[in-house]
């Protein structure tokens, strides 16, 4: 079969020939039709993850059928009991387990869940990592409402743009930040009451006209934007953060954060009941995911540079 394997540490990984996997006790055999990258596959290919090993097939989200079932995989891999946080043992799908940049996947057949019927493999694909980790990030953790104001910040990427399009379909009025007119305008038609350009200086200021303050901000960047973004915080407000690509927050004041009784909250991927519920979210809400491009298994290298380069407005999907 073919497959998508990481070859060489710190180099793009490779499509390469290897055998058809034999399903182990409690496994099964799943035919992907289709998988979505995520960040994660670019770091790993840069070597900044850790755990890295050479021979793996990467990917952590994939759509395929199990006989004529149509399936979604969970990526996690133990998470453990404590719905608070993962086990020590906790790892994703795609490394340092065969992931789903391939043909065929032997998957522990509890990892399985229907895919809604109003999505294709595309669309299916898209939603498992992303999709997860905004609903723990915006469900569990911001405890969004109907009629909260939501701040998204890096609309564009595939984790806040599922957490925009729960938010509405929550009934909350949501706001984007990113450093693209064109995504914050794509943003607006979908639903978006506004949106602020981070690389203006007036950015919050922009904001607070708009919005004047918010219930929840959901946000990937920390860096000394988000100290900005925590002067707009309603009092109990919610922040839950799911990366931090800008890195350290400077110029954070504590006083905002104890007298407005302001939640600082961390979040990554969740639990398996919390997947179990995303897409339960997403069939009721009838949501469809964002697929930016779709690119054959043959042109993965320039799925990968589409990434890293942060073009895409939604998933970047491979076609199986």
């Amino acid at each position: 079969m073919k497959a998508i394997v990481l070859t060489t540490k710190n180099e793009l990984p490779t499509l390469i020939d290897r055998p058809k996997p034999s399903p182990g006790a409690g496994e099964v055999l799943v035919e992907i039709k289709a998988a979505a990258l995520n960040h994660r596959d670019v770091w790993i290919s840069k070597g900044q993850y850790p755990g890295i090993e050479e021979g793996i097939t990467i990917g952590s989200d994939g759509a395929g059928l199990l006989g004529d079932r149509r399936v979604l995989i969970n990526p996690n891999v133990g998470w453990g009991d404590n719905p608070a946080f993962p086990s020590k043992s906790y790892t994703i799908l795609g490394m340092p387990t065969n992931g789903t940049f391939a043909e065929y996947l032997a998957v522990s057949e509890d990892r399985l869940i229907d895919m809604p019927d109003h999505l294709d493999f595309h669309q299916g694909a898209a939603l498992p990592l992303g999709g997860l980790t905004a609903y723990r990030a915006l469900v569990t953790k911001g405890q969004v409402q109907a009629g909260d104001r939501v701040l998204i910040s890096g609309v564009g990427g595939g984790v806040a743009l599922f957490a925009f399009q729960f938010a509405l379909a929550a009934g909350a009025d949501v706001y984007v930040t990113s450093g693209s007119e064109e995504k914050i305008q794509k943003a607006i038609e979908m639903g978006a009451k506004g949106g602020a350009n981070y690389r203006d200086p007036e950015f919050a200021k922009n904001l607070k006209g708009m919005a004047g303050g918010f219930d929840v901000v959901i946000d990937s960047a920390g860096g000394d934007g988000l100290a900005q973004l925590a002067k707009l915080c309603k009092p109990g407000a919610r922040i839950a953060m799911y990366g931090g690509t800008r890195g350290k927050i400077n110029g954070l004041s504590p006083q905002i954060l104890f007298w407005k009784q302001i939640s600082f909250l961390g979040t990554s991927m969740g639990t398996d009941q919390e997947f179990k519920d995303m897409v339960a979210f997403v069939a009721k809400h009838q949501i469809v995911p964002v697929v930016d491009s779709v690119f054959d298994f043959s042109e993965a290298q320039q799925a990968f540079e589409r990434m890293d380069n942060g073009l895409q407005f939604g998933k970047i999907v491979l076609k199986v």
